[in-house]
């Protein structure tokens, strides 16, 4: 197995483990739960570059990276609705994007069409690391003393910055997913509208 591949599958591994430490009582459990999904989305990031890089690129790759990418950023805000972090209806938008799209795409690859990504993907799978990233440190840096409360907990409009640029990057998660699903399935509506 080669090196890109063994870091998609680090990812599921690393989803379980954020998923287990963010709903566990352990102290500091919401710091170790950011750290476990920073470097989760670290390993996204370099087991593409490096199978583009090395020409290590496989069916299992093509297959699994994207599946690991979805499994970690829907478990995450799947997660924060159960802490009422991120209200259920974002989520449901979220999810229901990449369920749509997923399925274009298998009925488009039944019909033996393969759909591209596009740029609106990447920048939405962007905009959600930094939704959750947001999220963990807003529950996090309380817990680390006084050096967390002078960087993240300084306050603006009578509240700490990190809350209003949590609440910013939540309001983008949900429009990039929503208006980048639909143009993407308005623009390939020719695969699943000779079914209708």
């Amino acid at each position: 197995m080669n090196l890109p591949n063994k870091l998609t599958l680090a990812r599921f591994v690393l989803t379980v483990l954020f998923l287990v430490i963010f709903f566990s009582r352990a102290p500091f459990n919401e710091t170790f739960a950011l750290v476990l999904f920073l470097v989760a989305s670290v390993t996204d990031y370099f087991d593409g570059m490096i199978a583009r890089r090395d020409k290590l690129i496989t069916n299992f790759g093509i297959l699994m990276d994207p599946l690991a990418d979805k499994i970690l950023v829907c478990s995450a805000f799947i997660a924060f609705v159960g802490r009422d972090l991120v209200p259920a209806w974002m989520v449901v938008i979220i999810v229901a994007r990449e369920l749509a799209i997923t399925g274009l795409r298998l009925v488009a690859a039944s019909k033996s069409v393969v759909l591209a990504a596009e740029g609106y993907g990447k920048h939405k799978t962007v905009s959600q690391i930094v939704a959750i990233i947001s999220v963990l440190l807003l529950v996090s840096y309380p817990q680390w003393g006084r050096w967390g409360e002078v960087v993240f907990g300084f306050r603006v409009f009578n509240g700490p910055w990190v809350f209003w640029l949590t609440e910013l990057a939540k309001w983008i998660a949900v429009a990039l997913p929503a208006i980048s699903g639909a143009l993407y399935l308005w623009r390939n509506r020719q695969i699943y509208m000779q079914d209708l």
